[in-house]
C-alpha cells in the first residue's frame, strides 16, 4: 500500500474485490487516510488460491436461500478492520519523498497469450496458465506485453517504496485449498530480500487474456521457476531506473468515470443457475449479477490516472485483455505508462471489440459488450492528456 499528496493506492493478494466490497474497502481507507473515497485504487493480483470479496454478491446468495460459502463476508470485514488501523497507525510515522524513479525491463519466458489462432484464423483450444498440450506450447508466446515497469519512490538516496507492474494470469498451479500469492508473490518477496527497506507493492497489468501456459506445464516445481525470472526482469527494471524530481505541478490525480453496458443474457442465466449451481460457477459468475444489478441502478466505475512527471499510472477495472495496455503505452511513446488491471471485479473479462467477434471462453463468459473497448480507450486518452 502507498499514498502521496493524497491517492492512496493499494494491492490485495486475493482472487477479486468486487462492487460493494469494492465500496467498503475505499471507504474504510480514504477514512484512514484522511481523503476522498475517489482518490483510492483497490487492485487485486488475482491469484486463484486466494480470497474472493463482494459484499454485494453475498447479499444476492443470501436474498435466494443459497449460502455465500466463499462470499461470506466474515474474514473479510474483520480484514478491512484491521487495515483501517493500519493505515492510521502508519499515519504517526510518514516518510517524506523527495523524488521518484522510473525503470523497464523484459521479463523472459513467463507470459504467453491464451488466445491462439490457426492457419484459417479460427481460435484453437486456450491456453491456459498451466497446460501439457506440446502443440499449444509450441505455438508462440503471441500478443503480451513483455515489460514488467518499476517506479521507485526516495527519500535523498534511500528507496521508499517500489511500485511494479506486469501482466499475466498469476497462476501457476492452483486450487490446493491453501491460500497463496503464487509466483508474483514469490517474486515481489525476492525483491523484497534485495531492497528490504522499501515497501515493495505489485500490480497485476493487462493480463485478462494473457498466462504462463507456454512456459508452465502445471508442475509445482515450476512456480519457484517463473517467480524466479519475474524477479530477475524486476531487478533489471530496476537498475535501469532513472530519477525524476517531484514538483507540485507534476504531480496530479485525475478520474473518468465510466458505464460499461451490461451483454444480454447473462444476467438471466445466472439467476436461472444461482440456487442449483456448484460455489466454482458462483464463485466466477455472481459477482457478475451483482455489477449489472449495480450498474442498471445508474453506478458507474472509476478509471484513475497518477501523474508523476513524465510518469503515467491508469487503474483499470475487470480482467482487461493486454490490447488496452498496449493501446495506452502507444497513446503517448513519450510518457512513461504503466496500468495496474483487477480494480473493480464486477466486469470480469473486459475484450476488445474484435475479440467479441472472434468469440472464445473469455468473451462467452464476459458480462460487457463489444462497446467497452470505446468506453474504455475514450477514458484514457482523456487521462492521459493531463
Amino acid at each position: 500500500m502507498l499514498w502521496a499528496s493524497g491517492p492512496l493506492l493499494c494491492a490485495v493478494d486475493w482472487l477479486g474485490i468486487a462492487n460493494e466490497g469494492q465500496d467498503a474497502f475505499k471507504k474504510a481507507l480514504a477514512e484512514a487516510a484522511g481523503t476522498d473515497i475517489d482518490r483510492v485504487v483497490v487492485h487485486t493480483l488475482h491469484q486463484h488460491d486466494a480470497p474472493v470479496c463482494d459484499f454485494s454478491a453475498e447479499k444476492l446468495l443470501k436474498k435466494n436461500g443459497v449460502r455465500p460459502q466463499s462470499f461470506k463476508s466474515d474474514f473479510q470485514r474483520k480484514f478491512i478492520k484491521r487495515l483501517k488501523a493500519a493505515v492510521e497507525n502508519s499515519l504517526k510515522t510518514p516518510r517524506p519523498v523527495t523524488h521518484y524513479s522510473i525503470g523497464a525491463a523484459p521479463v523472459f519466458k513467463v507470459a504467453s497469450n491464451r488466445r491462439i489462432m490457426d492457419e484459417n484464423g479460427r481460435l484453437m483450444p486456450m491456453r491456459g496458465s498451466s497446460c501439457k498440450d506440446s502443440l499449444l506450447r509450441a505455438k508462440p508466446e503471441g500478443i503480451i506485453d513483455s515489460m514488467v515497469s518499476v517506479i521507485g519512490f526516495w527519500n535523498g538516496d534511500k528507496p521508499v517504496a517500489v511500485l511494479s507492474f506486469y501482466a499475466t494470469h498469476p497462476q501457476s498451479y492452483y486450487l490446493t485449498r491453501i491460500a497463496n500469492p503464487d509466483f508474483p508473490g514469490i517474486a515481489r518477496y525476492y525483491r523484497q530480500l534485495e531492497i528490504p527497506d522499501a515497501l515493495h507493492v505489485h500490480f497485476n497489468g493487462a493480463g485478462g487474456n494473457i498466462a504462463a501456459g507456454k512456459y508452465n506445464d502445471g508442475s509445482h516445481e515450476i512456480r519457484a521457476v517463473l517467480a524466479g525470472r519475474l524477479a530477475d526482469g524486476m531487478k533489471r527494471a530496476w537498475e535501469l531506473n532513472k530519477p525524476g524530481g517531484i514538483k507540485a505541478g507534476e504531480v496530479g490525480w485525475f478520474t473518468e468515470a465510466v458505464s460499461l453496458q451490461p451483454a444480454k443474457g447473462v444476467a438471466e442465466e445466472v439467476e436461472l443457475k444461482m440456487k442449483t449451481a456448484n460455489m466454482r460457477y458462483l464463485t466466477n459468475n455472481i459477482q457478475k449479477l451483482a455489477w449489472i444489478r449495480r450498474a442498471e441502478k445508474g453506478k458507474q466505475i472509476n478509471i484513475s490516472c497518477l501523474k508523476l512527471g513524465d510518469a503515467r499510472i491508469l487503474f483499470m477495472p475487470g480482467e482487461l485483455f493486454v490490447e488496452y495496455q498496449l493501446a495506452a503505452k502507444a497513446m503517448h511513446p513519450e510518457l512513461f505508462v504503466a496500468m495496474a488491471a483487477y480494480g473493480d471485479y464486477g466486469p470480469f473479462y473486459i475484450g476488445t471489440r474484435e475479440a467479441y467477434e472472434q468469440g472464445g471462453y473469455e468473451i462467452e463468459v464476459s458480462p460487457v459488450t463489444p462497446d467497452a473497448e470505446e468506453v474504455l480507450m475514450t477514458a484514457m486518452k482523456k487521462l492521459l492528456l493531463h
